[in-house]
């Protein structure tokens, strides 16, 4: 089968490349799924480069962590009944590849009204932004000020906080993102590269200040984001798109009583209790059943196509994730 691989740590356009694997067989308890779209995130990218929190074996480490697929066989234990059933799942490894084996617990069957490009992504972020809102401070009512508002996580935020009645201001870097946002119905937008946007936040959230506050960027932007936070906030850090340092003020943080804390999807995930995480994933499959939670693709390539693909998802402004097809 096609898959794609790379055999060092490095920049995803520079390492990965299409190969001839073995295609796999699914041990006891596990199924054997037909891939079918299989999203490129952020973490897939900084485990390629060898900097995330899961580092694989090299050489022929095949790249991917969600996809989804229909499963074509199912190992010694497993219900047979599975077999075609169209499903997707997350924290895998090796999806960008034909064919994957996954824990027959995991996956999830989907229902028809729910798009296959919807599906294939309907996991690894909405549940680490469904976990992370889970987790905050903030509840109906509140104000939350989010960083990177137009990525992924961003957007997927702005359906569930609204789902909750939970006010939020949306950080953009880009006067084009604003619009990009604004066009989707999305309120409360602001540039971070205009004058005068921290006012304009303030008059937004009001004296009391922000409860929570998502950060996904760095830098100076945090210190910002702790400004807006009112007594007792927090400041969660949720990623990292510029890798600078936080240069926080000892002041603010003591005057305020702020906490900062970190927020890792994969080990909240692993830490969830099933029943919890029944609970919110059957929130996010009745959001995208409705239509209420839409998720849109960058584009897709084949997997011979992995540089291409690659690239594309290192452009900025791209509309979705830019997804790999079996």
């Amino acid at each position: 089968m096609k898959a794609a691989i790379h055999d060092t740590f490095g920049e995803p356009a520079d390492v990965l490349k299409s190969a001839d694997v073995a295609k796999p067989s699914p041990a006891a308890g596990e199924v054997l799924v037909k891939m079918t779209l299989s999203p490129i995130h952020n973490h897939d990218l900084w485990t390629v480069r060898g900097n995330y929190g899961y580092t694989p074996e090299l050489p022929g480490a095949i790249g991917g962590t969600e996809a989804l697929g229909t499963i074509e066989a199912v190992g010694e234990g497993v219900d047979e009944a599975m077999i075609g059933k169209r499903i997707t799942i997350a924290g895998i490894h090796g999806s960008w590849a034909e064919y994957f084996t996954a824990p027959a617990t995991g996956v999830l069957p989907l229902p028809d009204v729910i798009s296959d490009t919807v599906g294939a992504q309907l996991i690894a972020m909405p549940f680490s932004a469904i976990s992370l809102l889970e987790t905050l401070k903030a509840k109906k009512g509140d104000w939350i000020v989010q960083s990177a508002a137009n990525g992924a996580v961003g957007k997927i935020m702005t359906v569930l906080a609204k789902s909750r009645g939970i006010n939020l201001v949306n950080l953009v870097r880009r006067p084009e993102a604003v619009k990009e946002l604004e066009d989707m119905g999305i309120d409360n937008v602001l540039s971070t590269s205009e004058d005068g946007w921290m006012d304009k936040g303030r008059a937004l959230i009001g004296k009391a200040g922000a409860v929570s506050a998502i950060d996904s960027v760095g830098g100076d932007l945090s210190s910002d984001l702790v400004d807006l936070l009112g007594l007792d906030g927090e400041l969660v850090v949720f990623g990292t798109a510029t890798g600078a340092p936080m240069p926080l003020s000892s002041g603010a943080l003591i005057m305020k009583h702020i906490t900062v804390k970190g927020f890792w999807g994969s080990r909240v995930s692993g830490d969830m209790d099933p029943d919890e995480r029944k609970r919110l994933i059957t929130e996010l499959v009745t959001l995208a059943a409705t239509g209420e939670l839409t998720l849109e693709d960058g584009g897709t390539y084949p997997i011979d196509q992995v540089t291409d693909a690659m690239k594309a998802a290192l452009t900025p402004g791209r509309a979705g994730k830019v997804m790999l097809r079996g």
